[in-house]
């Protein structure tokens, strides 16, 4: 294993394109990359070999952790930090108290028309969830569409993940999700105190012949828990007000996230706006699955569960292809003409962001902040892992 430092990146190349970062924007730079001077370079592969073997340890079977942490890594790869290996201390705890059923098996329990239930019995959010996609997508071939519910998976992780995966096969695709077994984390527009989760969105659309596929994949908070975490953990300050404090003031100030803690909550985006979707995800997810949502009289373990709704579609069935996709590229060049504000920031689409990094981290490595580190150390050797992420390799010994 190595590691190097290196400094902020300027910016983030892509078949043949820079998408450089305004060097006066400090701020922006660090927010946008979740990196500064203090961060290691981990490469991927060492990264997700260190989580699959702690998994393991935990009780995973080989192939489940193998995928887990495949799935935690690749969130750090797309610059979804706050969904990456920062997880693993916390998915260790869950496998320990049994708040993730490590021999869990997901399984289809409503199969009727356009409609398909899956219950993820608190199996790896990630082979749950991946379980339900492929079982989705033979329905939507069939019939065009596919309203899919999964209920009681552990931790789903990026939702972007499964937004892929449709892409990929060539289906469109919107996910609303959200968290229970957990204390609330988001608060209400005007309100004081938590009673959401951070409550997921993605939508999801397959690549053309010209254009790669579309990708939102984002919290109704204003910020995520995991990127309050991140910038507790690196001593960084967060938009003002994206956070509440304990005693319900808007705050920049994200230390009471700091490790797995919760002082305080975070606040939804875009006020009402951000608000009505968090509460309409609350519903849809929780309700139509079955699963509950995160009201009080539902049990909250302190664990990390998700239930989620999905519509699959296959484009094909709603009209001819051909003109469908010249449609989306001549709207795709459209909106990537305007004159961008800055020079230095062009206007890019959604999934951009998460496909430049993805290609400058597989080369450079994931950058961990030193906390992260730590955390990631001490929770892998409780577990008997005897690798240590970030140090430089002991010497040889000499041959006697």
């Amino acid at each position: 294993m190595f590691f190097i430092s290196l400094p902020i990146p300027q910016g983030e190349e892509e078949d043949g394109k820079c998408w450089p970062i305004p060097l006066a924007c400090a701020a922006q730079r660090r927010k946008v990359w979740s990196m500064d001077l203090n961060d290691i370079r981990i490469p991927a592969s060492d990264l997700a070999a260190f989580c699959a073997e702690a998994l393991a340890r935990a009780g995973a079977k080989e192939s489940d952790a193998q995928s887990v942490a495949d799935h935690l890594v690749m969130a750090n790869l797309s610059g979804h930090d706050s969904h990456g290996v920062g997880l693993l201390p916390a998915y260790l705890k869950h496998a320990a108290e049994g708040l993730v059923d490590v021999n869990a098996v997901p399984e289809v329990i409503h199969d009727k028309g356009a409609i398909l239930k899956v219950a993820g019995h608190d199996a790896w959010g990630r082979l749950a969830g991946e379980f339900a996609m492929k079982a989705a997508f033979p329905k939507a071939d069939a019939l065009g569409a596919c309203v899919l519910t999964l209920t009681n998976a552990h931790h789903l992780g990026r939702i972007g993940a499964y937004g892929e995966m449709a892409a990929q096969e060539g289906f469109a695709a919107i996910f609303l999700v959200n968290v229970t077994d957990h204390d609330p984390m988001v608060a209400p527009y005007h309100g004081t105190d938590a009673r959401f989760g951070t409550n997921p969105v993605c939508i999801a659309l397959p690549p053309t012949g010209t254009k790669p596929a579309f990708l939102l994949d984002m919290a109704t908070s204003r910020i995520s828990m995991g990127k309050a975490r991140v910038a507790a953990a690196k001593g960084l300050r967060v938009p003002f007000g994206a956070i509440l404090d304990d005693n319900g003031l808007p705050t920049d100030d994200p230390s009471g996230f700091k490790g797995f803690e919760q002082k305080g909550a975070l606040a939804p985006f875009g006020d009402h706006k951000g608000y009505g979707l968090v509460f309409a995800a609350e519903l849809l997810a929780g309700v139509f699955s079955g699963g509950g949502t995160g009201q009080p009289g539902n049990e909250r373990r302190g664990g990390l569960r998700n239930q989620m709704i999905a519509l699959v579609m296959q484009p094909d069935a709603f009209g001819d292809p051909a003109a469908m996709e010249k449609e989306m590229e001549a709207m795709w060049d459209y909106a990537l003409a305007s004159p961008p504000a800055d020079w230095d920031s062009p206007v890019i689409a959604p999934g951009d962001p998460e496909r430049a990094l993805r290609k400058r981290r597989s080369a450079e490595g994931v950058p961990l902040d030193p906390e992260t580190l730590k955390q990631l150390n001490a929770t892998a050797e409780a577990v008997g892992v005897n690798e240590r992420l970030g140090l430089p390799p002991s010497p040889a010994k000499p041959a006697c």
